[in-house]
């Protein structure tokens, strides 16, 4: 179904194929959740690619940190240069609803990119925030049960577990913890999933807040870090606790830090997407809008676990985020 709906943008942007030229002025903006994260950096790699394909501009602008009262200036900057289409990951499901609605009311089409705003299902007239074209990003759900799977294997079944989490109101990272408990709940009856601790992007937080959950927990068994943040803070707070041999850690997102964690036996695995595809696709679908075609309102991209046994496989390379 993922490779139909690829094909369909694809079908689309060809069938337009003949008014490239008379487009090649067009021009995108896209907005990542930060523009330090090698997760969005290599997400605008993907979308240079679209780009220089289609012979259009893709600029890429936002802020340094992932929070919705920094990102709204950026985009209502954005909003005032009039660019063509955006592309969006959303800080907030629901605090960007509004700053989005003033870019749909100026005549600017929106995709939203890794991130959605309200429940993610667009041009359905239900909901506040059901007028961006298409949501492009992992399935984040089956990313959580994922990496369920696998931490529960790892621990043979039963034990303590917690997730690592930034904070409530970020829907891919919700998603992911709704994932990961759904799949402890109605697979691994033996594994007891303790309260989630959130962190605020900080990993030196996410380090204290094991050594707390290990205080409390002494035969703690697992820790889902559901962001790059969250996972290397609990990486580092497994460490110090000399606990890299008992506690399995699990992290969803794949750059090289992470990585790196795997090779030395720090983080057991990374449940890595596929950015530079979500940006590829997110251009090509915008290019889709722009040239009069319809796009699916959702389109699906994919995940490889990467751990021991294939982090140095030249075939994981290409899905090793880099800056």
């Amino acid at each position: 179904m993922k490779n139909l709906i690829k094909t369909a943008v694809f079908a689309a942007v060809l069938g337009s194929a003949g008014a490239v030229q008379a487009q090649d002025d067009l021009r995108i903006t896209l907005i990542p959740g930060l523009t330090t994260d090698a997760f969005y950096i290599t997400m605008n790699r993907g979308a240079q690619a679209a780009a220089d394909a289609l012979g259009i501009t893709v600029d890429f602008q936002g802020a340094e940190e992932f929070d919705p009262v920094l990102q709204t200036p950026v985009l209502d900057a954005v909003i005032g240069r009039g660019p063509d289409a955006i592309l969006i990951a959303p800080t907030d499901s629901v605090q960007m609803i509004e700053p989005l609605r003033r870019a749909s009311e100026a005549g600017i089409p929106v995709i939203t990119v890794d991130t959605f705003i309200d429940d993610g299902k667009y041009q359905d007239g239900a909901g506040d925030g059901d007028f961006p074209f298409s949501y492009i990003a992992s399935d984040n759900t089956a990313g959580g049960r994922m990496a369920a799977r696998y931490m529960a294997n790892q621990m043979g079944g039963e034990g303590k577990v917690y997730v690592s989490n930034v904070r409530p109101g970020i829907s891919t990272t919700d998603q992911r913890e709704e994932g990961f408990k759904a799949e402890m709940a109605e697979s691994f009856p033996n594994v007891e999933v303790l309260g989630t601790q959130y962190n605020e992007n900080d990993a030196s937080l996410a380090a204290s807040q094991f050594q707390a959950v290990l205080a409390r927990n002494p035969d703690i068994s697992g820790v889902f870090g559901a962001n790059l943040f969250s996972a290397l803070g609990a990486a580092n707070g497994v460490e110090s606790a000399n606990k890299a041999d008992e506690v399995t850690v699990i992290a969803f997102d794949a750059p090289t830090s992470i990585v790196n964690n795997i090779s030395s036996g720090l983080v057991d695995a990374a449940i890595a997407q596929h950015p530079a595809e979500i940006g590829y696709y997110g251009v090509m679908t915008a290019y889709a809008v722009l040239t009069g075609n319809s796009v699916p309102v959702s389109i699906g991209t994919g995940f490889t676990v990467i751990d021991a046994n294939n982090v140095n496989d030249d075939a994981t390379a290409k899905f090793i985020y880099s800056e």
